[in-house]
């Protein structure tokens, strides 16, 4: 059975940093492209990070220089870094693995609000 697990989603003033984790299991995690995806309310969820296999990263430009995605094969986890956060990251955060098109998992959704 997978799962994946994400954590770490909070209430946060602009400017602020939050770090989500997302725990994977029943998968061989190593060899499943990793990423992170949100969707705000009345918008369509997108594709904010990714990292492969062997660590090779892409950003959406909305977050590049603010977000870093990373993994840890050992622990089959991935996170997402988050600094400088603004009011227009609010969005419920996924996590999401993929193996080359064939398997494909979602977690369950983290809540990120950025507000004063």
């Amino acid at each position: 059975q997978v799962q994946l697990v994400e954590s770490g989603g909070d209430l946060v003033q602009p400017g602020g940093s939050l770090r989500l984790s997302c725990a994977a299991s029943g998968i061989t995690f190593a060899l499943y492209r990793m990423g992170w995806y949100r969707q705000a309310p009345g918008k369509q969820r997108e594709l904010i990070a990714t990292t492969t296999s062997n660590s090779n990263t892409n950003y959406a430009d909305s977050v590049k220089g603010r977000f870093t995605i990373s993994r840890d094969n050992v622990k089959n986890t991935v996170y997402l870094q988050m600094n400088n956060l603004k009011p227009e990251d609010t969005a419920v955060y996924y996590c999401n693995a993929d193996f080359r098109g064939a398997a494909n998992y979602w977690g369950q959704g983290t809540q990120v609000t950025v507000s004063s």
